[in-house]
């Protein structure tokens, strides 16, 4: 079937408006909860949300679902995406709802599903779910089936304690003086929290949200507050989050971003010298860098590439038992501990590894010289497909000749927003740039633009 509603991740638009309704929620809650009920016993499903205004209307229409067909609700309130994934999984829920728009400004949300291994749900899931929406044939309860809600006190709770855990140094954060910029958003407790259990002096930015001000000049997509505040504090990191917490960017005591590739060449490296990364390999997706592959080489890492989307990545591991993957923008997979992205401790493995010798986080963090890398997102309206045009089809072939072996493009739609992402790699700058703006203009014209 042709999907509609679901994207790369999840159901994402602007509140209020289609998809993102009140109606489609309750839908949603519907056709789900009867995909995930058993036969017998209790079913349970557990809802997080960030800290988004619109996120009210919409964790009380899906509830308004699950319960007319018998499912209990649990509320967690604003807690981090992979705290709803663990909490599913702990708690044997029957399913996860994250209630996040991620990075995106507070005028958007989106709804992600978890199934009860506490998993995103994979495509062909999501297809069952939307048919069945679309369907409109759910069987409502008798009054006394009806589910019941409650809220979960002790939720972030046990997901700090879960975190804690996962520190691989009994000596804790003691001496170590950290920047956290949680981006207004799901992690504005429990992060801070976390790291001061640990033991470090903390700083804490972006912890103060109203409803509208979740990734306001802040988090992993504007840290330049992180690094202002890191550099004028002498700190030794700083760990900026995005809005629900599954992806980070570390900031160095010099106040340069550390990205996501950066982190996974840290970690990776560090766990193959312990004999921790299983196969020797590493899970990215066709937008990490060209030098963090060349770089993994050197140490006999093998490294895998998915299509962009922290879902996929997590696919491939788990069809292969791999447990370390991610993404360049910052979602750290480790499905030892988690199962998606987890900003926190993703944050935590590079603070491990700090309090390892005397190397300050500028050094550690740098594992690699990244090959010139540009990005740009060229906007289309309507049914526009932009990449099926012959002219563009020529110019990309034209663009991935003049690249040659040192470099490559990697365009595709977004699964987010209606944009076409053009991303290219060289050595050579000046290519680089005529290659891309070649590519959009053309990408532009086929649009209508």
């Amino acid at each position: 079937m042709t999907r509609r509603l679901f994207g790369t991740d999840g159901i994402r638009g602007r509140a209020n408006q289609h998809p993102m309704t009140a109606d489609i929620a309750m839908r949603l809650g519907l056709a789900a909860g009867r995909r995930f009920l058993k036969k017998g016993g209790s079913n349970r499903v557990v809802i997080g949300k960030d800290t988004r205004r619109s996120g009210y209307m919409i964790e009380n229409a899906l509830s308004a679902g699950f319960l007319s067909v018998g499912m209990d609700v649990h509320f967690l309130g604003p807690v981090p995406t992979p705290a709803v994934g663990m909490l599913t999984r702990s708690l044997r829920a029957d399913m996860g709802v994250m209630i996040s728009a991620s990075h995106n400004p507070f005028e958007d949300n989106g709804i992600k599903l978890f199934g009860p291994d506490g998993y995103k749900l994979s495509d062909e899931v999501e297809s069952e779910i939307e048919a069945a929406m679309d369907a409109n044939s759910h069987d409502l309860v008798e009054p006394r089936g009806i589910g019941r809600a409650t809220r979960l006190e002790d939720g972030r709770g046990r997901y700090i304690e879960f975190a804690k855990s996962t520190f691989p140094r009994r000596r804790g954060l003691s001496g170590l003086k950290i920047v956290v910029d949680c981006a207004n958003g799901a992690a504005y407790r429990t992060a801070p929290e976390v790291l001061w259990e640990l033991g470090a002096e903390v700083i804490r930015i972006g912890v103060s949200p109203n409803g509208e001000n979740i990734n306001l000049g802040c988090g992993s997509t504007d840290p330049a507050q992180c690094q202002s505040t890191v550099v004028d504090q002498g700190a030794d990191l700083g760990i900026a989050l995005d809005g629900d917490a599954d992806r980070v960017h570390i900031i160095d005591e010099t106040g340069h971003v550390v990205d996501g590739d950066q982190i996974m060449a840290l970690i990776a490296t560090r766990w193959a010298r312990d004999g921790l990364l299983v196969k020797d390999t590493l899970v990215a997706t066709v937008m990490s860098n060209l030098g963090l592959e060349q770089r993994l080489s050197q140490d006999g890492i093998a490294m895998i590439r998915t299509k962009v989307g922290d879902r996929y990545v997590v696919e491939e591991m788990r069809a292969h038992g791999y447990t370390l993957g991610g993404e360049q923008s910052g979602h750290i997979v480790m499905t030892d501990h988690v199962t998606t992205g987890d900003g926190l401790l993703a944050g935590l493995q590079v603070l491990a590894a700090l309090t390892d010798g005397d190397k300050p986080a500028s050094e550690l963090c740098h594992l690699f010289d990244p090959y010139p890398q540009l990005l740009r997102n060229v906007r289309f309206h309507g049914a526009a497909r932009p990449l099926e045009d012959e002219g563009v089809c020529r110019t990309i072939d034209a663009g991935t000749a003049r690249l040659g072996d040192s470099g490559r493009l990697v365009i595709r739609p977004s699964g987010t927003e209606p944009v076409i992402r053009v991303m290219g790699e060289s050595r050579d700058p000046a290519i680089l740039e005529s290659v891309v703006e070649d590519i959009c203009q053309a990408v532009s014209v086929a649009a209508g633009g």
